[in-house]
Formats: structure tokens, C-alpha cells, sequence
């Protein structure tokens, strides 16, 4: 029987993404080494999300079951797989907000990240962080999602258009407007 598991190690260590994916569309089992990889990832990014070790657990388990269930309807359309397990991960994570109403949270440290604090011709002081802190905070869900994976996940406009299904010229606009909006709400030029 430990011959038979090291051999499935073994195949599931020389498969590709690709081959992972489409033998799990046939055998469960195969979504195994896609769950390794992409489970910590999915998990962080739902703990910015919610900043609760439970609650990030309870939506990661039902974002991964889904993805399990639904695998056999995965078309590989030219992006990453982790960008569908993001899809699936902000729609269960919006769920959450809308049943249970969780509080969205913004931790600073993803605020000072650079690729944020970048955009706006700002002194990293307190006052300053707090203002966008402040002006993150007022958008609204839809926009924060965009904001989110394109800045704090450090996702493409393409990841973020296909992540949002909308398309990549619509991405990068919303999220430009997104940024001019808050430019104005921090009174910054």
C-alpha cells in the first residue's frame, strides 16, 4: 500500500497545473496537490479580508469545496486557476459580509504597502496613512474588491478583470476612477 502512495506522489509531483486540473475533473484525488498549492495563498487573502482566524477558515474550507464540486465546469480560458479560486474566494468571502454581516477590515499595513501608498504623492506620517485609511474605507464594496486585488494582491488588470468578470480595458478604467476618487476624498492632486 506505501508503494502504491509514494507512486501517486510521485505522478502528482511530475504533473503539470494543467494535467493536475484535468485529472481532477475525473478523480477527485487529483485536486489534492492544486489544494496544496494554492490553499495558504486563498487563505491570506481572506484573512485580509476579515481578520478572523475562524471565519477565514470556515470561508476557506467552503472555497475550496466549491472549487472541488465545481472543477468539471473549469475551462482553462488563458489565466491562471488561481485566479478562478479568487473568484470563488471573493464570492464567498461577499457572501459572508452580506449574511452574517461581518465588518470588512483594512489593516494599515496594507495601506503602506507601496504599491498603494505609491499612487498618492504622500510622507509616510500617521496623518497621512490614517487619510487613506479613512478614504479606502468609504468605498464602497465593489470598488474596495478592486482595489484590493489590484494593490494588495498585486494582481494584473487582467487577473483583476478575469477575477471581477468584467474586461481588462474595464478594470484598469474602474480602477483609475477608483484612485481619482480617493485622490479627491484626501484632497491630494
Amino acid at each position: 500500500m506505501d508503494e502504491l502512495v509514494n507512486y501517486s506522489e510521485k505522478l502528482m509531483q511530475e504533473a503539470s497545473e494543467k494535467e493536475w486540473i484535468e485529472r481532477a475533473k475525473e478523480n477527485p484525488r487529483w485536486f489534492e496537490p492544486l489544494y496544496d498549492k494554492y490553499f495558504s495563498q486563498i487563505f491570506r487573502f481572506l484573512y485580509k479580508r476579515h481578520a478572523d482566524e475562524i471565519v477565514t477558515a470556515e470561508i476557506c474550507s467552503e472555497v475550496f469545496y466549491k472549487a472541488l464540486i465545481k472543477i468539471k465546469h473549469y475551462k482553462d480560458k488563458g489565466f491562471p486557476f488561481s485566479s478562478w479560486l479568487y473568484k470563488i474566494a471573493l464570492n464567498e468571502s461577499n457572501q459572508a459580509f452580506r449574511k452574517k454581516k461581518y465588518h470588512r477590515v483594512i489593516p494599515l499595513d496594507l495601506l503602506k504597502s507601496e504599491n498603494l501608498f505609491d499612487e498618492f504623492p504622500l510622507e509616510d506620517s500617521q496623518h497621512d496613512v490614517e487619510a487613506l485609511k479613512w478614504a479606502v474605507q468609504s468605498l464602497k464594496p465593489k470598488e474596495l474588491d478592486i482595489i484590493e486585488l489590484r494593490f494588495f494582491n498585486e494582481m494584473s488588470f487582467k487577473e483583476v478583470a478575469r477575477v471581477l468578470n468584467i474586461t481588462e480595458n474595464n478594470a484598469k478604467v474602474k480602477c483609475y476612477r477608483i484612485l481619482d476618487k480617493l485622490r479627491i476624498k484626501m484632497n491630494v492632486k
